[in-house]
């Protein structure tokens, strides 16, 4: 650190710290290099998977890591028909949709209650919520496979729409709480005074100014659900036309590792996460923004 000196109003010297220039240029190139050394992770993977993924069998076994001599998307062609990656990938999108659309009404109704209303009790509602967070999904397969099961849900979409809404909502009420906390309360009070109900407020008034909150969290839930491996093998077992993508794709890496048919594994895999690159490539900034607007107000 070095000092300055300056004067004041009165004369008086006074000494301001000032980091050097070289800390500081460390500190930028130390950071830099970790931003880099993250992209290399994240990225290379993913772009070895899309190479191979218009290579054939030969080319993957005898040279992985070089470029094909021709694009094959006839691969991901055989892989969306043959494999049924896309039958699976209508599957997920129609449970992911329903679970979500679920997960934000549900949500977002229990966190505007919890941030806006006093009644009694509701702390202590408020924890069970966020207690549910900190409760490992494995550990209650044992029951949730006999209460789906009971309840006639088992192996149906409308019993996984269900069980990923239940599981997303301590996540989702804990974020919107504390986001309808940061709006303004001056703007509801306006609204009560002008007729509007309190059902119109919450959906009128409210909900537009979380949007970048609603967002957010939304985008967080959708990329949890579509990603979800563990619940679906539980509770979805049986008929295969009813299977969501991550079932398709354990199967299709299975089938394909015996058949040596890397070509259309690697095709299956590009399928199913291009979806989520778009979302979130979409959306990039709403995160951002979502995330930051609760500290900015």
């Amino acid at each position: 650190m070095t000092t300055v000196q300056q004067r004041t109003a009165t004369g008086a010297p006074a000494t301001t710290a000032r980091p050097l220039r070289r800390d500081r240029g460390v500190a930028n190139v130390f950071s830099h290099t970790v931003l880099v050394v993250w992209a290399a992770l994240t990225i290379l993977p993913l772009a070895w998977m899309f190479v191979s993924s218009v290579k054939d069998n030969n080319e993957i076994l005898t040279d992985p890591w070089g470029l094909p001599a021709a694009l094959r998307f006839d691969n991901w062609v055989r892989a969306f028909n043959e494999a049924q990656i896309g039958r699976y990938l209508f599957n997920s999108l129609v449970v992911v949709t329903g679970s979500l659309t679920l997960t934000m009404l549900l949500g977002a109704s229990a966190a505007y209650v919890f941030a806006r209303y006093s009644f009694r009790g509701r702390q202590l509602l408020y924890y069970l919520f966020v207690g549910g967070m900190m409760f490992p999904v494995f550990l209650a397969l044992v029951p949730l496979f006999f209460v789906v099961r009971n309840a006639g849900l088992f192996g149906t979409w409308t019993g996984l729409i269900l069980v990923y809404a239940a599981y997303s909502l301590p996540f989702t009420v804990f974020f919107l709480t504390a986001f309808f906390r940061t709006l303004p309360t001056s703007v509801a009070e306006a609204a009560l005074m002008d007729g509007c109900g309190h059902f119109g407020l919450f959906f009128r008034v409210m909900l537009p100014m979380a949007r970048p909150g609603l967002i957010s969290v939304a985008i967080f839930n959708f990329l949890t659900q579509w990603n979800q491996f563990l619940l679906p093998q539980v509770l979805m077992q049986g008929d295969e036309s009813k299977w969501v993508l991550a079932q398709g794709l354990a199967a299709l890496a299975v089938n394909q590792g015996y058949a040596g048919d890397y070509s259309q594994l690697f095709a299956g895999l590009t399928i199913a996460v291009l979806p989520v690159l778009v979302v979130y490539a979409i959306f990039q900034r709403r995160i951002q923004s979502g995330l930051t607007a609760g500290q900015l107000k």
